[in-house]
């Protein structure tokens, strides 16, 4: 039997409130409505995909020392992933609370994650992680984590391919200085025009050019419900999505692309997974293989980027 690729990923993995109002929302009041939490977090959200696509994962994180991170630890437990996550008893556990209107439309958003750019540069520096570097096939790490951890994760990586999670438009320009020795960045289009300074609505070649001149080689960016662009060297190609691609399935869609790259496929072919990936991961976080099968079927092939 063939070895599974192992990924090491390095980054968020955290508490996700949502809630949502019922009817018109009036500022300043009390306004009646649901709240979910669930974990997330970019990292965890993708490497939980990628583990159900056959890649074995370990996740090194931060967290608190309170009832939230019993939740966590819990949650990377159920999902298969090996927990390299350091415990910080003094801190809360980070989390991310969104406030969205009826229409889903976002009204407000609180993100609790100081603890990230406080401690995670730190973890990096840990004989341990050097270790699950060195035996890891890829690294996977996200814009949680501050330029100068990128940087040195980055270095220790040495010549393996290292994936990278934009997350904001206010956290992708932290990828910048490690732009040209990423393999592949997954970023939405305001990601994209922050590490450009390219308009939101410009043209997909534009999207692509801009990205090549800041370093990158190859990369995928989302729209929404708009076509998904992915890039290498060589080619650019267009793949549009049955469903609306939202902020959870983009990171399902990466882990799922990283999963059939590192078996081996076409990025055209992988991207098709990770789009397949994401129109699952609007519905459930979980999927057989016969279902993700069924899926595939309704993906279109990649089209050449005119």
């Amino acid at each position: 039997m063939m070895k599974s690729p192992t990924i090491l990923a390095v980054g968020g993995a955290y508490i996700e409130r949502r809630g949502q109002v019922s009817g018109a929302f009036v500022p300043a009041a009390s306004n009646p409505g649901t709240m979910r939490e669930e974990v997330g977090g970019a990292v965890f959200n993708a490497l939980r995909c990628a583990v159900r696509r056959g890649v074995s994962g370990s996740l090194l994180s931060v967290r608190g020392g309170d009832v939230l991170a019993d939740t966590l630890s819990r949650a990377i437990a159920a999902a298969g992933i090996a927990d390299l996550s350091v415990v910080f008893l003094d801190r809360t556990t980070p989390s991310n609370t969104v406030l969205i209107d009826g229409d889903g439309a976002l009204i407000a958003g609180l993100a609790d994650m100081a603890l990230y750019d406080l401690a995670l540069a730190k973890q990096i520096r840990r004989a341990k992680v050097r270790e699950a570097i060195s035996t890891a096939d890829a690294v996977f790490c996200d814009a949680n984590l501050p330029s100068a951890a990128l940087e040195r994760l980055v270095a220790l990586a040495a010549d393996k391919p290292v994936f990278a999670l934009a997350v904001s438009p206010s956290k992708a320009a932290r990828l910048t200085l490690v732009l040209e020795f990423l393999a592949m960045a997954f970023m939405n289009r305001h990601e994209a025009g922050a590490l450009t300074g390219a308009d939101v609505d410009a043209d997909e070649r534009g999207i692509v050019d801009g990205l090549r001149r800041a370093g990158l080689k190859s990369g995928v960016v989302t729209a929404g419900d708009g076509p998904v662009l992915g890039f290498d060297a060589a080619d650019a190609f267009l793949i549009l999505p049955p469903k609306k691609v939202t902020v959870g399935a983009a990171d399902a869609l990466a882990g799922a692309t990283m999963a059939a790259l590192l078996r081996g496929l076409t990025l055209g072919a992988a991207l098709r997974e990770g789009v397949a990936a994401a129109m699952l991961a609007v519905e459930s976080a979980t999927f057989t293989s016969a279902i993700f099968a069924e899926a595939l079927a309704f993906v279109p092939e990649a089209r050449d980027l005119a």
